[in-house]
């Protein structure tokens, strides 16, 4: 109580201690802004390189030999980004410029080489193997000595993975290389786990498609001859028999009904407990940098919540990463690195292993 009282008399004697200065808004945020982006990189690339080779697709058509080529447009991807991250000791700065293909396992860790304001901002829209897709990664992190802020965008397009993460947790640290960190996490994503189709699904397992095709607008006229015809919505023939109606309409009306009608579902709320570790140890001849992010427990938030999908039972979501370095000798090392990711019902990982041998 006494301390609370000289505080409270502390205050005004400060505030009116001091000389009055000019308020100075823009002034004040321009320092900031700058310090904020000091030793950042904007980068932008495009990249290119030749997919996969044409294939022939060989066919006889009244005794004619017919050869069809399958061919696959050339890879690239095109790259924005900006990032102020501090490299960790392991890692080499591998090029004179960023052009977005680095690979770096380091920036999926919770925590950073150095304490403060960290971000990444980084889209690349890609084709690969004729398919395209984007993949995105921003985050915004803040590290103290005894808690840490971070939000972040992730999208995988390959992983088929979209997600909004803010988490803030307590820091406990035990000596300069170890930590456990605790709080909690907010996720936005769409209604993973939700499956439209399943209204349709028989409880012999099977799937009533004519009866959703007939819903979406498609008809079936029967014939006087015994034949059958298959009409789009607009009246179109699309299918003369059951064979084309089953392997070629179906399946995308199956793929056009499940995308329509997630579109009409919100955006879905998450939140979760976290709880984690990062640990990192460097040497010249030995590396050992490894973290771990996972949540537990859940709060059920809606009707297309999660929960529902998995029988009221939770569920654990979580994120792992491990980077091992050692060098034998001067001539010989080895290096293990890799990281996995599990949200929801969906995974994505990475890893690579080797080693390096030197000849002198």
């Amino acid at each position: 109580m006494k301390r609370i009282i000289y505080i409270l008399f502390l205050i005004p004697t400060l505030l009116f201690s001091q000389e009055k200065k000019e308020w100075k808004p823009f002034e004040d945020f321009d320092k900031k802004f700058k310090k904020a982006i000091k030793f950042a990189t904007f980068y932008g690339a495009f990249n290119g390189n030749n997919s996969i080779a044409d294939i022939d697709r060989y066919s006889v058509n009244t005794g004619r030999l017919v050869t069809n080529t399958e061919e696959t447009p050339f890879d690239y991807s095109l790259v924005l980004g900006v990032r102020k991250i501090a490299r960790f000791g392991y890692e080499n700065r591998q090029a004179v410029f960023y052009n977005g293909e680095e690979h770096s396992y380091a920036d999926a860790a919770t925590i950073g080489k150095v304490s403060g304001f960290e971000f990444l901002f980084e889209a690349d829209y890609k084709r690969r193997f004729g398919n395209t897709f984007i993949d995105q990664q921003h985050f915004l992190r803040y590290v103290a000595d005894k808690w840490i802020v971070k939000v972040e965008y992730m999208q995988q397009g390959f992983a088929d993975i979209k997600y909004f993460e803010a988490s803030q947790r307590y820091r406990h640290k035990f000596g300069r290389k170890f930590s456990l960190n605790a709080g909690i996490a907010q996720r936005i994503s769409e209604p993973y786990g939700y499956n439209p189709l399943q209204e349709f699904i028989l409880p012999n397992g099977s799937l009533h498609y004519t009866e959703l095709a007939l819903q979406e607008g498609y008809n079936i006229d029967f014939l006087p001859n015994g034949e059958t015809n298959y009409l789009n919505p607009e009246g179109e023939v699309v299918a003369t028999n059951s064979i084309i109606w089953e392997e070629n309409i179906i399946p995308q009306v199956l793929s056009d009904y499940v995308r329509e009608k997630k579109q009409e579902i919100p955006q879905q709320w998450n939140y979760s407990l976290v709880i984690g570790y990062d640990f990192y140890h460097y040497t010249k001849t030995f590396w050992l940098h490894s973290w771990l992010s996972v949540m537990p427990f859940h709060l059920e938030t809606g009707e297309y919540s999660y929960y529902k999908f998995t029988d009221q039972q939770t569920w654990v979501d979580f994120g792992a990463g491990f980077i091992l370095g050692y060098r034998f000798n001067k001539h010989l090392g080895v290096f293990m690195e890799g990281k996995y990711n599990k949200y929801w019902n969906r995974q994505w990982h990475d890893f690579s292993v080797g080693l390096n041998y030197v000849i002198f």
